[in-house]
C-alpha cells in the first residue's frame, strides 16, 4: 500500500524513487547522531535547515519486514534529497527523532 502517491509508477519503493530523482531529488541523505548527512558531499544539515516536502509509505504484503516509509527533502540551499527508513519495529531512531523535529518546526512557522 502506498500513501500520498498519484501514478500507477509510484506503487513500488523503487519506482517512487525513480520519480523522485526525475523531480530533482537526486541525493539521499543518511543518518548521523548530529543530524543528516547529504551521502554526496558529506554536507550536514540539521532540523531547521530542511523542509519535508511529501512522503510516502510502503508495506509489505506478507512480510513486515518490508515496511518502508520514503521522505522527499528540500534543504534551504536548494538540495533536494530522500531519506528512507523503515517503520515500526525496525525504524532507526535518529531518522524519527529528526523528521519529528522537522516537523515541530513545520507547525511552529505555519502558526
Amino acid at each position: 500500500m502506498i500513501r500520498n502517491a498519484h501514478t500507477d509508477e509510484m506503487t513500488t519503493l523503487s519506482g517512487c524513487i525513480n520519480k523522485l530523482i526525475q523531480e530533482g531529488y537526486r541525493d539521499e541523505l543518511k543518518p548521523m547522531d548530529n543530524g543528516m548527512t547529504l551521502v554526496s558531499s558529506g554536507k550536514l544539515y540539521k532540523p531547521e535547515d530542511v523542509k519535508i516536502t511529501n512522503f510516502y509509505r510502503f508495506e509489505g504484503a506478507s512480510n513486515p519486514d518490508d515496511n518502508a516509509i520514503l521522505y522527499a527533502i528540500e534543504a534551504n540551499d536548494g538540495i533536494k534529497a530522500t531519506i528512507t527508513d523503515a517503520y515500526g519495529a525496525y525504524a532507526d531512531e535518529r531518522i524519527g527523532k529528526f523528521i519529528v523535529a522537522v516537523e515541530e518546526i513545520e507547525k511552529k512557522t505555519a502558526s
